[in-house]
């Protein structure tokens, strides 16, 4: 079972802010706690059992060693995400989101295989051999290609899930996700509508000690996952010998 997660943190960090209640969108009502001062107030005892319940599922996804692609690209998300993402070695968008990554995946691996082969020449020498003005096209390519797609050089399939702070600014990757039948989690503030999320997480997603906050408690959830996931690799080799011994037994 993952982490128990505490209101009180979550109050701490300011996750039960809401957006201005003229802003609101209706299906945000089940997860509104009350208003205060023209801003709505998200009931944290909610968030905190939607986060438990995203946690067990994203638990599961890094033991059975698949991918969590986290995106965010607004100012105060993209850096907290990238170092979150990064700690438990899952690829992130923090930049703009390219279209079709997730519906036209292939494209996106290609233009990751040529940031690959710029990488091989200048390993083994072929970029050295080029003119001046060869090298700073290819560099600036190269440049451009690490900006918009470094973070996901090592994911060569689909993810199997979507982390995604704000809905509403990365509605696309949220679209592509939905076309593919890709599970979105998500933080969703009371201006967006969850019901285009698989696994909602009420919450105040524009104040980055928040978007930190729920960030941490996912991250380390993957992580848990993926020691479960090295732990039980390296029972395998030690249980081999006693259950190859016990078929030659039962072959006599």
């Amino acid at each position: 079972m993952a982490n128990k997660v505490e209101v009180k943190e979550l109050l701490e960090a300011g996750v039960h802010f809401g957006h201005m209640t003229r802003k609101w969108d209706p299906n945000m009502a089940p997860y509104i706690y009350m208003e205060r001062n023209g801003i709505h107030i998200i009931n944290l005892y909610k968030t905190a059992a939607k986060i438990e319940e995203a946690n067990e599922a994203l638990k599961k996804i890094a033991a059975s060693g698949r991918k969590v692609l986290f995106v965010a690209t607004k100012k105060q998300a993209k850096d907290i995400v990238a170092e979150k993402a990064a700690a438990c070695n899952m690829p992130y968008i923090t930049e703009r989101w390219p279209g079709g990554m997730l519906t036209n995946f292939v494209t996106i691996r290609k233009a990751i295989k040529k940031m690959a082969s710029i990488d091989r020449m200048k390993k083994d020498g072929t970029f050295n051999t080029l003119s001046k003005k060869e090298k700073l096209q290819i560099e600036r390519l190269r440049a451009k290609l690490e900006k918009n797609l470094g973070s996901i050089a090592d994911m060569t399939r689909l993810p199997a899930a979507l982390f995604v702070v704000d809905i509403k600014a990365e509605h696309i990757a949220v679209k592509e996700a939905k076309k593919l039948n890709i599970p979105v989690f998500a933080m969703v503030d009371t201006n967006s509508d969850p019901r285009q999320v698989d696994f909602v997480i009420p919450a105040n997603d524009d104040a980055s000690k928040s978007i930190d906050k729920v960030l941490s408690l996912v991250s380390s959830s993957i992580v848990e996952g993926l020691s479960d996931r090295k732990a039980e690799k390296d029972e395998q080799p030690a249980e081999a010998p006693a259950v190859q011994a016990e078929a030659n037994a039962s072959e006599e």
